[in-house]
């Protein structure tokens, strides 16, 4: 879990929203059937053979502090939005550095209402799968370590009620966190890089995987 000084390391601006660059023309990736657009744009960013890296610019985040204090959503994200039932799964290494460093499969509504997936460096510099619900503020869980190179993560949507969950392999898969939004609320999915403390952090996306599908069982592993 996040300390209570984690917003005073730094110092800090006046609040920062997602700005999504609405103008620009929409993006595809060849392994999703919707398009994608940026909130907020990253220091740099590239896609090739079905890979997706994004490179976060310093202090940038997605946290809305429940002991109070600016929220923070600045971090870049490609989102596109989806209807109906899905699975939006990926493989993620992320080059991390400073803590809070993360790569994320994220959900977004607005400034207010958003979740993220993160393979995040824990400030015991331990790389870490963590997710965040936000709600007005943020419910910010960690789940576990992870000992290897590399973590799959998995969103699942089942009707207004949505599914986290991480693997060693992209085959058997452990819940992480199973919640909701309200009733009515269109969400965009995608990715996000955030490297809240620190000078920048980069994320690798692979081998993702999009199912217009329902997951029928949370907790079978499949």
């Amino acid at each position: 879990m996040r300390p209570l000084t984690r917003f005073s390391r730094v110092k800090q601006k006046p609040e920062s929203k997602c700005t999504p660059e609405r103008r620009s023309k929409p993006m595809r990736l060849a392994e999703l059937p919707f398009d994608l657009r940026w909130l907020n744009r990253p220091k740099r960013w590239s896609q090739a053979g079905g890979d997706l890296t994004i490179t976060a610019d310093p202090r940038t985040d997605w946290f809305v502090n429940p002991q109070g204090g600016e929220p923070r959503t600045n971090a870049p994200a490609l989102v596109g939005d989806v209807h109906g039932d899905f699975l939006l799964s990926s493989h993620l290494e992320v080059d991390f550095a400073s803590a809070y460093d993360a790569g994320a499969l994220a959900l977004w509504k607005n400034d207010r209402t958003w979740a993220k997936l993160c393979y995040e460096f824990s400030p015991q510099r331990k790389p870490m799968v963590i997710s965040v619900v936000t709600r007005g503020v943020s419910d910010d869980c960690n789940s576990l370590v992870v000992d290897r190179s590399g973590i799959w993560l998995r969103i699942s949507r089942i009707g207004q009620a949505f599914a986290f969950h991480a693997s060693a392999d992209g085959s058997w898969w452990n819940l992480v966190r199973h919640f909701a939004f309200a009733e009515g609320d269109a969400l965009s999915v995608g990715f996000l890089a955030q490297s809240p403390v620190g000078e920048e952090c980069t994320a690798r996306f692979s081998r993702i995987r999009f199912q217009q599908a329902t997951l029928a069982d949370l907790r079978d592993g499949r």
